[in-house]
Parts: C-alpha cells; structure tokens; sequence
C-alpha cells in the first residue's frame, strides 16, 4: 500500500469550489470532488502551526498542556510508528518552522526528509546590505525582502521547488510498496506572495502601496485595498491548485488510484478580513480559521464523489494513516481512524474541542460552536513540557527559574515533567474576548452571539467531557471558570 498526503497551510474552506466559492480559479480542487471524499464538518484542534503537527503526528490536542513546542521525547508518531515497521515515509516541505527552535524535532520522524527554503521569515540568503522596502500595507520584514529576490520566476518559487521534489520521489519509487509521502507547501500562508502569471489569472486592477501580508490586527485598511489583498491570496490558492493538479495527473498516468490513498490537508484557514480581522491566534477562533477542508481517496473503500457529515478532527489524521498501513494505533492516541467515515459516514464523535494555549477554549457538535473565554486574569496556566522551546528561542532563564517537576502526566510514558508557569498566549490578550455561543445552521458566518442557557450549559458539559477525556489539567478547569470533574 502506498499513501500520498498534500498538504497546505492557511487552505481557506470558504475560498474553494468545494465549499461554495464560485470566484477563485481552482479546477483541480474542483476535480477533487469527483475523486475523493469531501468532508464537510473537519476541524483544527490545536492552533497554529506546529502545534496542529504534533496533533497530526500524535492523535491527541496538544494546546490544553503547552503552547507551540518540540516534539517530546513521550510523544508517539505515527510517522515514527511507520518508519519503524518497515513503512518508508518521505517529507518534502517548504515550511520553514520545521527548522526553527520550536519545531526542529518533527523531520526527524521520517525515513527521510527534503527542506525547501525561502519561504516568509525564513533567515535564507545572506545580505548585508538593506534591500529596499516599498511603500506597503501590513508587514515586509527583511528576511522576506530579500528572499523574493530569489524568487522571480516559477521554478525558483517554494512552492515550485517543493511540488518538483515531490514529484521526483513518486518517479522514483511509484512502482514500490509500502511508502508514505508528504508534500507539504507553506502556501497559501502569508505573505501573499506570487508572480504575474497567477495574478493575471485576476483582473483586478491595483495602484496603491504593496500588501501581500497583514498584520494580524483589525482592518483599517480601505475597501479597494481589502479586496486586493483577497485576490492575492486567490493568486496563490490558483497556483496552489496548480501544483495540485500535477500531482493527481502522475497518480493518473501511473494508475495509482487503485492503490494509493490520496489526504488533502490543511493546519488552519485564515480570516480574509471577516469579522473586521486579518489572520489568526489573536482574535477568537471563527470558522474561517477552525473549519478547514479535508479530501481523502481510499482505495480499499473505492468512495468517491460523496460528501461527509461526522465530525472529525486534525487528532483523526495520524490514526488513519496508521490504519491505512495495517499498523495498531498507540494506545494514548485519541485521534481515530476515518475509515467507517469515509466507508459510509459512520458518527465520529460528539464533539470536537479546539484553541490555541491560554486562549479561548472552543467546543463544536456540528450545530453550535461554544467560545469559553477564560477569567481576566487567566490564572492559573503552565506550560507541561520536556522541550521547552517557544518557536523561535529556547524558555528564557525567567521563565525556568519558576519551573517545578510535576508527576507524569497520562501519556507522558511515567516521566515527570516540567510545569512552567505561563500568562498566555503570545500575541493575545484573552480578556478583551467575550464567551460567545452561535447557531451554525441559522447563522453559518457567526455574524450574532445567542443568548440561550439551556444550549450553553449543554455545550459547557460537552467541552468537560472533552477536556476530560484528553487529561486537561486541574487549572484549566479554574481558568475556563468551569466544574471540574475531578473534583
């Protein structure tokens, strides 16, 4: 058997046809309809990058313990677990956080593994001298600067590079057995960032100061701005597709449907300007950011062109691989496999929990989607890690003179760890955000918080239950302002 997961970051559910979007140019995506199974109510659990990759690698939440961070030595790894049985696992990425502090554990889970460079903050090429910086919208740091110098035709391009690489190993091993292989591009992720051709996909005509990446701030910026913004990214989403496309043809050519599982994924999506934002992690957890798109094509199952309701889960990914290969799930994976979903849209869960650490704690059954802001002060919070690394520098000093050893957590493998006190998340100030509740099926794009109790106590109880289920500990309870039931 053989599996191929293409994967994105920042993949915008309500920007493809699959979904509804009837503007941007994305025929392979469309194509993905008639060739996989769309799921229709697939969520994030852990925000934002890295921290939804350990989910995808482990089956459990990661931000109700520890903000973005290392893979710990206690962790299992689906891609580890193939590896280890004689399934060969091949990563091929763009995305440069695999290569920073708070990621550089993650790689090495794979039998092998290719790093493109360039793409967004990623410290490339050296240049002393400043580059220029144009009038501009939003954020154009100096690393980026000068890395799209490098990047001024197609196959120079990240995600180009990435694509090719991928491709490469399909030609090499398509007629083997027993491999897994994940290209990942870092695309459509800000900055907005690609070449002409893919703009003239749009005929959107622009004259003002440069904006390929915004701040993740609240909109100031004025309506024509706005939309041009919103067509850059569709710029890149067309290219994205592009590369798609390339990828679904080999499995064509080489007729690898009948034994090649196909996932496409994405970590999170991204707010275009609705609800008066641009981004992610600093404003609560919309479904333009939690609500992502999944396709996957099983070739034991032979279901294509159908659409699923059960809802599912990032936790879901690893655990389905798993089984794809014939492998036993580890025992503290959470996550499940997707088979009976996918089979004939067997229930799932009951509810799926979401947020980034110190944030908003976010539950969903499908209908309702509950946001627990937690007390001002958001105390108590700590960090539980043996990788005390933020994303890009190490826990500084300060904060490790205040660490204590906790006991083993649940899935920790009976090794203690640390217990770092934490004030929240970075870049957030939780306070500010109100508890909200909304009605899915009556008010899809969250416009109006409901005031219902007996639903909100309802959806209280299930994010208990959740938080309970994945070991949440005690403070969490205290901080949510919740009943904690383990007394």
């Amino acid at each position: 058997m053989k599996a191929i997961m293409v994967m994105y970051d920042s993949l915008n559910r309500h920007m493809l046809p699959n979904y509804g979007c009837d503007w941007v140019q994305t025929p392979n995506f469309e194509r993905l309809t008639n060739s996989a199974v769309t799921f229709n109510n697939h969520y994030v659990g852990s925000m934002p990058c890295m921290p939804a990759r350990r989910e995808m690698h482990t089956g459990r939440y990661n931000f109700l313990h520890r903000s973005w961070g290392p893979h710990e030595p206690f962790d299992d790894s689906a891609f580890s677990e193939l590896k280890n049985n004689g399934i060969y696992s091949h990563l091929v990425s763009d995305h440069y956080h695999y290569w920073e502090d708070g990621g550089a554990t993650y790689h090495h889970r794979y039998s092998s593994w290719v790093n493109v460079r360039g793409q967004e903050g990623d410290r490339w090429k050296g240049q002393v001298a400043d580059p220029e910086v144009p009038e501009h919208h939003g954020r154009l740091p100096r690393p980026f600067l000068v890395n799209k110098q490098y990047m001024q035709e197609e196959h120079l391009t990240p995600q180009a590079q990435t694509f090719s690489e991928g491709l490469e190993f399909l030609q090499t091993n398509w007629n083997q057995n027993n491999w897994y292989l994940q290209i990942e591009t870092f695309d459509p992720h800000e900055p907005f960032f690609t070449l002409k051709q893919w703009k003239d996909r749009y005929n959107f005509e622009w004259n003002g100061p440069e904006f390929e990446w915004p701040k993740y701030e609240r909109v100031t910026e004025d309506p024509d701005a706005q939309e041009y913004l919103r067509y850059q990214y569709a710029a890149l989403l067309t290219q994205c597709d592009h590369y798609l496309g390339k990828v679904m043809d080999f499995m064509d050519d080489h007729s690898m449907w009948d034994d090649t599982m196909l996932m496409v994924v994405t970590d999170h999506g991204f707010l275009l300007g609705e609800h008066d934002w641009w981004g992610k992690m600093r404003m609560p957890w919309y479904n333009e950011i939690s609500h992502i798109p999944l396709f996957i094509w099983d070739p034991r199952l032979n279901v294509r062109g159908e659409r699923r309701s059960s809802l599912t889960q990032t936790i879901d990914l690893g655990p389905t691989i798993l089984e794809f290969f014939g492998l036993e799930i580890p025992k503290d994976m959470i996550g499940r496999s997707l088979r009976e979903v996918i089979k004939d849209d067997t229930p799932h869960r009951d509810a799926a929990l979401f947020g980034m650490f110190g944030g908003h704690v976010n539950v969903t059954d499908g209908r309702y989607t509950y946001m627990r802001a937690p007390e001002t002060a958001n105390y108590p919070l700590n960090h539980y890690t043996l990788m005390p690394s933020h994303l890009r520098r190490p826990f500084s000093t300060r904060e490790l003179e205040k660490m204590s050893w906790s006991e083993p957590l649940p899935f920790s493998k009976k090794c203690p760890v640390m217990k770092i006190p934490s004030h929240g998340p970075v870049g957030q100030s939780p306070d500010i955000f109100e508890t909200k509740l909304f009605d899915l099926e009556n008010d899809p794009s969250q416009t109006e918080s409901i005031h219902n109790p007996v639903i909100e106590n309802r959806m209280i109880e299930l994010m208990i239950t959740v938080m309970q289920e994945h070991h949440a500990p005690n403070e969490q309870y205290i901080r949510l302002g919740l009943r904690n039931p383990n007394g």
